[in-house]
């Protein structure tokens, strides 16, 4: 759903197929956007890949058991 190309958009993490880093999702988020308005705002994103980042991220981020 994302991925790096060290030729393309500074090497940034980008989401498949575009050239929107991953790091707009968080950005917008932070700054109170929903992910609708992500979407909205950066149509070649599609709510699948945005959802698999955010599952992704909320997976590193858990406490292991």
């Amino acid at each position: 759903m994302h991925h790096r190309d060290p030729d393309k958009v500074s090497g940034a993490w980008v989401f498949r197929g575009t050239r929107v880093p991953v790091s707009a999702l968080f950005e917008n988020l932070r700054d109170g956007a929903t992910v609708d308005e992500f979407l909205e705002w950066f149509p070649g994103v599609a709510r699948a890949q945005v959802d698999a980042v955010l599952e992704y991220e909320l997976d590193r981020l858990a406490v292991p058991k």
